[in-house]
């Protein structure tokens, strides 16, 4: 698969690369239940995959099954020869895309100069572009490398950060629709997409520019498209609880309309459970799956008690037991449909 941007049907869905949130396990578990057009690694550090000790420690974030594709890892870094190094080897394990993270707020990310600061350096961002593509040639191979960024640093540059970018020619380009300032404090500025769009064909320019920031839905998503003209959007946020997400015939508010369950919700949590201490093997903790159940076990009668019993308990063994118990307890609550709100 060369470059696969250019084969996607447009509009097209994808699911956003999260920290600590889309790995392996829970790749496979939305897939299960939907299918987003593109999925995405958790980002991966360009210079710890270049390290002897970090290289192997890394590999298992870069880990993927063959129903994944296409699939893209995402590298962060600052050191253009650490990212064409690292691409080399994201190349050679075979996947489908590169994708450059030139949008994160994290501050030991930024600390790096990787990240958000990448926009504080537009030549130095450009030359991480090159670098990616350099270590695909290097490797052989022929994908494509992307880039996720943001508005700008503090203030809203796009009028001088995109043609930048698109200099250098990336496949695609997700544009998240805030500075790094804004976290996600404010409201996503999609005219801003739109004026992406704008500039991208003003200047001639390819690059698919997919729009993220505050879509809670497909119906929502191809709002966006319809008033901005993206060839794309990312979901984020509204994934979790939600496996369902990029299935719009499960997205209605009745049983008839095919709305979500308590039951499935709470099912789908089980199930999540299980696929993430199966794939991890207790390289990974149990406490960290207990955030999804934030998202998943919420907004339907006795879930704020049913959850905090679940948030007690440290194995699979005794959540299930504790599920199975408040099903047989309260057989009413489990037809109702529960609308799905990401908390995360």
């Amino acid at each position: 698969m060369k470059n696969f941007w250019e084969k996607l049907e447009k509009p097209f869905f994808v699911l956003a690369p999260l920290a600590n949130v889309t790995d392996a396990s829970f790749r496979q578990h939305i897939i299960r239940y939907s299918r987003p057009d593109v999925l995405w690694t958790e980002f991966v550090s360009a210079d710890g995959l270049c390290h002897p000790v970090g290289k192997q420690a890394l590999l298992q974030d870069l880990v993927f099954q063959e129903n994944e594709r296409p699939i893209v890892a995402q590298l962060f870094t600052a050191h253009p020869e650490k990212m064409r190094e690292a691409a080399k080897i994201v190349a050679e394990l075979g996947f489908d895309g590169i994708d450059i993270n030139m949008g994160c707020p994290d501050k030991n990310v930024m600390k790096q100069g990787a990240g958000a600061s990448c926009m504080k350096d537009p030549e130095n961002a450009v030359a991480l572009i090159q670098a990616a593509k350099d270590g695909v040639r290097d490797a052989g191979k022929d994908i494509p490398v992307s880039v996720k960024t943001r508005l700008g640093f503090n203030e809203d540059v796009l009028e001088e950060w995109l043609p930048k970018l698109l200099s250098a020619e990336p496949a695609a380009l997700t544009l998240h629709a805030r500075t790094k300032k804004d976290m996600s404090k404010v409201p996503a500025r999609w005219e801003r997409v739109k004026r992406a769009i704008e500039i991208r064909d003003e200047l001639g320019s390819k690059t698919l520019i997919i729009g993220n920031g505050d879509v809670t839905s497909m119906a929502h998503a191809r709002f966006r498209v319809a008033e901005t003209g993206c060839d794309g959007v990312m979901f984020g946020r509204a994934i979790f609880g939600n496996p369902w997400l990029f299935d719009s015939a499960r997205q209605g508010l009745t049983a008839e309309t095919g709305g979500i369950t308590v039951a499935e919700k709470i099912d789908a949590a089980l199930v999540h459970t299980e696929m993430y201490l199966e794939h991890w093997q207790g390289r990974k903790s149990f406490e960290l799956m207990k955030k999804f159940y934030r998202a998943y076990i919420n907004n339907f009668p006795l879930a704020k008690e049913l959850r905090a019993e679940m948030m007690e308990k440290k194995s699979f063994e005794e959540i299930k037991e504790i599920v199975e118990k408040f099903k047989r307890e309260h057989p009413e609550v489990l037809s109702e449909i529960s609308e799905a709100k990401y908390l995360l």
